[in-house]
């Protein structure tokens, strides 16, 4: 490897590592952001419905990988849109980045990557939270194959957000909660098996479909509840590198204009 690239791979794993470590100091407000409402989310519609006869005693085992799925996706989708937003407004910290001896490209990936971490680690946080409160079980052969989803899920995730954050203006950010990320959560088939919904609610299907946060949710469903009805995980593979490919194309051309602007 010439030097050149080792000085920007160097670069590059300092710039990541100094993100990993602020993140160890903010762990309070982190732990406090990717946990309150996904554990409602499970308390709520899984133990309170299911303890009342509301829901049947099986919903837990579609909605826990559901859950971990849209704690992954968005919170990998959050932790980049909005530091990116913040950068390129306030705080103007993103200068310093780019005067740094790495290529424009490679500071939008690490913001990518940074954004994915947080949301992996958002999504295990999710796991004994969910067997603590829940009556569950997994075919534990299927956990390498649901790294893998996961892992995928929130490189989409990263993805998304620099599409966002680098298109979203500062003063809208509170709208763009609003009106990306609340469609984004209930049309990711996180809280029902996407082909469970029937030919009634096709147009409602369709939509689900052009979400990348529906195959995260049947990937995991597919490897760690097999028995529910799932997307087959080829399919649910190539979406996802499909979504990262495309949403990163897109994000790192935003970044890119943003950056030199």
């Amino acid at each position: 490897m010439s030097q050149p690239r080792m000085t920007q791979l160097r670069t590059f794993q300092a710039i990541l590592w100094r993100d990993v470590f602020v993140t160890g100091r903010e762990l309070p407000s982190f732990l406090a952001q990717v946990i309150i409402q996904p554990f409602f989310i499970l308390f709520i519609f899984a133990k309170v419905l299911g303890d009342i006869g509301y829901v049947q005693n099986d919903f837990a085992q579609v909605l826990l990988p559901g859950i971990i799925a849209m704690n992954g996706f968005l919170g990998a989708l959050q932790n980049t849109t909005l530091p990116l937003v913040l950068d390129f407004s306030w705080t103007r910290e993103i200068e310093d980045r780019l005067l740094a001896p790495i290529s424009i490209p490679l500071v939008a990936v690490e913001k990518i990557v940074f954004g994915a971490i947080r949301g992996f680690f958002a999504a295990v946080l999710m796991v004994p939270v969910g067997f603590v409160m829940l009556d569950v079980s997994w075919a534990w052969s299927g956990i390498p194959g649901a790294l893998v989803v996961i892992i995928l899920g929130c490189l989409a995730g990263g993805s998304v957000g620099m599409v966002i954050g680098t298109s979203v203006p500062a003063r809208r950010v509170n709208v763009m909660f609003a009106v990306i990320l609340t469609p984004l959560l209930f049309t990711g088939s996180s809280q029902f098996p996407w082909r469970s919904l029937s030919d009634d609610l096709l147009w409602f299907k369709v939509i689900c479909a052009l979400n990348p946060l529906t195959y995260v949710s049947e990937g995991m469903r597919a490897e760690l509840v097999p028995n529910v009805p799932h997307i087959p995980l080829p399919i649910v593979l190539l979406v996802l590198v499909v979504a990262i490919a495309g949403f990163g194309g897109l994000g790192l051309r935003g970044f890119m204009k943003r950056a030199l602007d």
